[in-house]
């Protein structure tokens, strides 16, 4: 499990449900993951999508100019117009501040997480 980075910090939560096919999703997916690591500020990336297409994609990030800065990047502009126009049939993104934030792994015991 990767270090939680110390707060605050942001969460872009991205909530999208999927058209049917691939049609070269699986491949853009794989470039903004990449591509977004390499920006400042950015902290780190979760997601996960069920059989019915329905997927959560939340990126963490330092500040909310960094957030601007990924939306303005070039390539990430290409893959949300091809998500609207190809990969999904409709999506909700939220920004949000994490204040606190606290991990438990089995080995830890039944000792509560929090600080």
């Amino acid at each position: 499990m990767d270090p939680l980075p110390q707060p605050p910090y942001y969460a872009v939560i991205f909530t999208s449900q999927r058209t049917p096919g691939d049609q070269g999703y699986g491949d853009m997916a794989d470039r903004m993951v990449a591509l977004a690591a390499g920006q400042p500020g950015y902290l780190g990336v979760e997601s996960a999508r069920g059989d019915d297409g329905l997927g959560i994609t939340v990126s963490y990030w330092r500040s909310p100019e960094d957030i601007a800065a990924w939306r303005r990047h070039a390539e990430h502009k290409v893959a949300r117009d091809t998500g609207r126009s190809d990969w999904y049939a409709h999506y909700t993104l939220r920004v949000a501040k994490v204040e606190r934030a606290y991990a438990w792994a089995r080995e830890d015991g039944n000792q509560d997480p929090r600080p």
